[in-house]
């Protein structure tokens, strides 16, 4: 195999020093959560939507309204409930006597980084509602298409323990998530540090008040068009495609994943290279980041699940069997 060229060199300090001012804004209050907040800023950069997956208490929420806190652009935050109807996300047309005419009232999904708080609470049809927004960054209602202003990013949370009042998330919509990250328990020393901020703070409001805002909307875009210019070599996109197309005809899945899952594994591989300082992306990205790319968007074998196997898992023995690039 020939080596891989690095050719064409590009400049993306801008990218690497931006991000990383924004990322010690967000440590000012998380702690312990490096690499989540490493893929947030990655899925930030590649215009990807999020996925955030913990038990209750783990700062889901409180990430993804820091990361609102500092980018300069406008946030929503929608708590989806079972009750909860398309119209209440989307918006409706409502009549204006004074006019005579129906007048489209946007509802809260018009924003730029849209957080939807336990998102599996709500029912199949607030779920599909989802689709099209999230996919082609327009809505449709009664036959008028609405843009969305541009960046717009969806960051979701759900808890993993909780069953009762919650619904599955079709796959069709789980495709559309760039990453789907699993927030841990802090380590001890983590917790720690999590009490001695508290003590010396009254609040947090007051914890929060210390994050500052750190990137424009303009400025965002210059970077994402940044990062699309990266170039990736010929070998690496071979790997990406090997690995993805891989879990489509693996025995112990049941459903492998689709070439959108090649295309985001592409466009995250280069969001985290120009976070790392490099303007080319290598195998060791690749991997770092085939787990949350994939893990929601395969599904295993029900012979697979009763002996207590992970989608993780699998992912990590496909890797293996993949000759690596050099």
């Amino acid at each position: 195999m020939e080596p891989l060229s690095f050719e064409n060199k590009l400049d993306v300090s801008s990218v690497y020093n931006t991000m990383g001012a924004l990322k010690q804004e967000l440590g000012k209050v998380i702690v312990g959560q490096e690499e989540a907040v490493e893929f947030l800023l990655a899925g930030v950069l590649a215009d990807g939507h999020i996925l955030l997956e913990g038990v209750p208490g783990v700062a889901k929420t409180l990430t993804a309204k820091l990361l609102a806190r500092c980018i300069d652009v406008n946030f929503s935050r929608i708590q989806f409930t079972p009750d909860l109807m398309p119209s209440d996300v989307m918006g409706t047309n409502i009549y204006n006597p004074k006019t005579t005419d129906f007048e489209f009232r946007k509802g809260p999904v018009f924003g730029n980084i849209i957080l939807i708080d336990e998102i599996n609470r709500a029912p199949a049809k607030t779920q599909a509602a989802l689709f099209e927004v999230m996919e082609e960054r327009k809505i449709t209602i009664d036959g008028q298409s609405y843009e969305m202003e541009p960046p717009f990013l969806v960051v979701a949370t759900q808890n993993p323990v909780e069953h009762e009042g919650t619904y599955q998330l079709p796959e069709a919509q789980l495709d559309r998530f760039a990453f789907k990250l699993n927030i841990h328990y802090p380590e001890l020393e983590d917790e720690v540090e999590i009490l001695r901020r508290h003590q010396n703070k009254t609040s947090m409001h007051e914890l929060i008040g210390q994050v500052n805002k750190v990137l424009s909307r303009e400025e965002l875009q210059n970077l994402r068009a940044l990062v699309r210019q990266v170039t990736v070599d010929e070998n690496i996109l071979k790997y990406i495609a090997q690995i993805v197309n891989a879990t489509r005809d693996n025995p112990d899945l049941y459903l492998g994943a689709s070439p959108r899952a090649s295309v985001t594994l592409l466009n995250t591989s280069k969001a985290l290279a120009t976070l790392r300082s490099r303007d080319f992306v290598t195998p060791d990205d690749v991997v770092h980041l085939a787990p949350s790319v994939l893990r929601h968007r395969i599904q295993l074998t029900p012979e697979k699940e009763m002996e207590g196997a992970t989608p993780e898992e699998v992912i990590e023995q496909i890797i293996k069997d993949i000759e690596v690039p050099r």
